[in-house]
């Protein structure tokens, strides 16, 4: 049976099986993430919240879980204490007498070099020693930054079936879009017959001018030919041992079983037969992101019991909201408000507000992204912005109105979003003074 014939006899295919059990999962978690500003200041991107609850890598390690895939180290590198402590506190419940685990895989200058980590495909060589201890089939390469639902399941069925050496997941963008990613071309049976890592002129899909075909960072490999590779990678000097930049192109060109996997095929949940996908690598698509899951139908489904976001889960009060004057009314309208808040006299409105933020009188929040444990006075008002977590906004301020006055103490994007920190706040207090 293959897996088009599978995916007929049954609606929700799920590929838990000796396949997925013979699959180690590494996922790259160690960048930074600079494009999302001062929102990594402190912490990987991986590890950034996201949804009113999550943590951006949440949602990689939810796939790896729900897809049957529960031997997974995670790469770290960049600021990777609160990353640690996440996934130390809420990932911990997988049983080791049956071979499940997570692992952290800090760089640890573990080679003779004696370097961090240099590239993805350094990464990961760095750790072949504890690769082959596990004696894994496969190797399932992830990146821990992006906000997505899929089955890998269906990407190792496919592989198998191809008799692949490689095999890449990749996704149609609009072809502005694609310059950011590595950019690919495909023959009628799904083999990769060019690749391009972030080309400044991306080549569109034949008969389709307006998108490109790029790779979302996620990768098949056959155990032992990913371990040939990485060590031939790493006698390259001229190499900058990335698998975008260098692993993959060579493998393309030198006529290795490289295949292409199309996401539509293995995405769960989507809407109006739309893959859903998200970087969420800028300070605008993280806004956006996470602002659409407060919509009606958002395209990301979170309330899906058959395939659940698992997270860290702090024993919290429900949310409460108090007082109900004319002008002093607590409320919440197309919003989503977690655990802890408290919302007293104030309203709030198209907002995300995650746990333990309170509100209070006669102040406004609007289209904003409100992280952990922030503190809003009376009569402030916040309308387009994302505020950092442990913020304590005094009284009266008013931010997303004018962009020109903002910029003077906050973090203002070309579209108008308004993101605030402690120490921008600190900052402003000794402007101001």
């Amino acid at each position: 049976m293959n897996v088009q014939q599978a995916v007929q006899m049954n609606e929700n295919p799920r590929f838990v099986s000796t396949l997925t059990r013979n699959t180690l999962a590494l996922i790259l978690a160690g960048g930074r993430g600079t494009r999302l500003k001062n929102l990594t200041d402190w912490r990987a991107k991986p590890a950034v919240p996201f949804g009113g609850k999550f943590r951006i890598i949440d949602f990689t390690l939810s796939n790896c879980v729900n897809s049957g895939v529960r031997r997974i180290g995670v790469v770290t590198q960049y600021k990777a204490q609160s990353l640690i402590r996440h996934i130390q506190r809420g990932w911990s419940f997988l049983d080791g007498r049956f071979k499940e685990f997570i692992e952290l895989l800090p760089a640890q200058q573990r080679t003779d070099e004696e370097t961090w980590y240099r590239g993805t495909a350094d990464a990961v060589f760095q750790n072949l020693d504890i690769i082959r201890t596990h004696n894994p089939g496969y190797v399932l390469v992830l990146g821990g930054d992006h906000i997505y639902k899929m089955d890998y399941g269906q990407i190792l069925a496919e592989h198998v079936e191809k008799q692949a050496d490689l095999t890449i997941a990749c996704l149609e963008v609009p072809l502005e879009d694609a310059s950011a990613f590595g950019v690919m071309a495909v023959d009628d049976n799904g083999r990769i017959v060019s690749f391009t890592e972030k080309p400044a002129h991306p080549a569109p899909i034949p008969g389709k001018p307006g998108h490109a075909l790029i790779s979302m960072g996620i990768y098949v490999f056959n155990a032992k030919f990913l371990y040939e590779q990485l060590i031939l990678d790493h006698d390259m000097d001229q190499s900058s041992h990335d698998f975008g930049k260098d692993v993959i192109p060579r493998l393309v060109a030198s006529n290795i079983q490289v295949y292409a996997h199309r996401f539509q095929n293995s995405c769960v949940n989507m809407a109006s037969g739309i893959p859903y996908w998200r970087d969420v690598g800028t300070v605008d698509a993280y806004w956006e992101a996470n602002i659409d899951l407060t919509t009606v139908t958002p395209n990301l489904n979170l309330y899906d019991e058959d395939w659940p976001i698992w997270t860290y889960q702090e024993q919290l009060p429900p949310a409460k909201f108090v007082f109900d004057d004319n002008d002093r009314r607590g409320q919440a309208l197309d919003s989503m408000v977690s655990g802890g808040c408290i919302i007293s006299g104030a309203t709030i409105r198209r907002s995300l507000l995650f746990s333990d933020v309170q509100v209070c009188s006669y102040s406004t929040v609007e289209d904003s992204v409100i992280l952990p444990n922030v503190y809003i006075g009376q009569h402030t008002h916040l309308r387009r912005v994302i505020v950092e977590k442990e913020c304590d906004i005094p009284e009266d301020l008013e931010v997303g109105f004018d962009p020109e006055e903002d910029k003077k103490h906050f973090y203002v994007t070309d579209n108008g979003i308004t993101l605030i920190t402690p120490e921008m706040l600190r900052q402003r207090v000794h402007y101001t003074r």
